[in-house]
């Protein structure tokens, strides 16, 4: 498979990225990261962005996601609100599930609105939907369809042993 090679080619598969914990609010527009490749006080930043940054990607595709490497001395991000506000993270010497849960707590969505969310998105039964499991066990029951055959019996016309024969 030619999605299953590079470094770590488990990020890109759906499961991993579905399993990603952290959904942004409605209201956050820009979220970027900004740390060095060298440093111990930038590990925990460069390794959340190798191993989350897809999953926020994935989970929030209205949201544009930066990274700026190599341009600060210390490692921060920063989220930016559709109404202009900001909202600077220090992850100094930080790790990545530090990081993670610090971000759930201040600009993720509680646990309370995703499952309201989740509630929502539910398919809704479809009044059109009939049969096993269905509001009506049957079509004949929809307004201005035919009645059972078992009920009133089909005009012959309409059945294929008497249409077929007509040759």
């Amino acid at each position: 498979m030619p999605f299953m090679k590079g470094r770590e080619p488990i990020r890109r598969t759906l499961n991993y990225l579905n399993a990603g914990r952290l959904v942004l609010k409605d209201k956050i527009k820009i979220f970027s990261v900004a740390y060095n490749i060298n440093g111990k006080n930038n590990l925990g930043a460069k390794e959340f962005v190798f191993w989350y940054l897809p999953q926020i990607q994935y989970k929030n595709p209205d949201v544009q996601v930066a990274t700026l490497k190599n341009l600060t001395p210390s490692p921060f991000i920063k989220c930016y609100f559709e109404d202009g506000r900001k909202i600077l993270v220090d992850v100094d010497n930080k790790s990545k599930e530090e990081i993670l849960e610090h971000l759930i707590n201040t600009v993720g969505k509680s646990k309370e609105v995703l499952d309201q969310e989740a509630i929502a998105a539910e398919k809704k039964d479809n009044p059109a939907n009939f049969g096993i499991g269905c509001e009506r066990p049957c079509i004949c029951e929809v307004y201005g369809q035919v009645p059972c055959p078992g009920v009133v019996p089909l005009p012959k016309f309409m059945r294929g042993k008497y249409r077929n024969q007509v040759d």
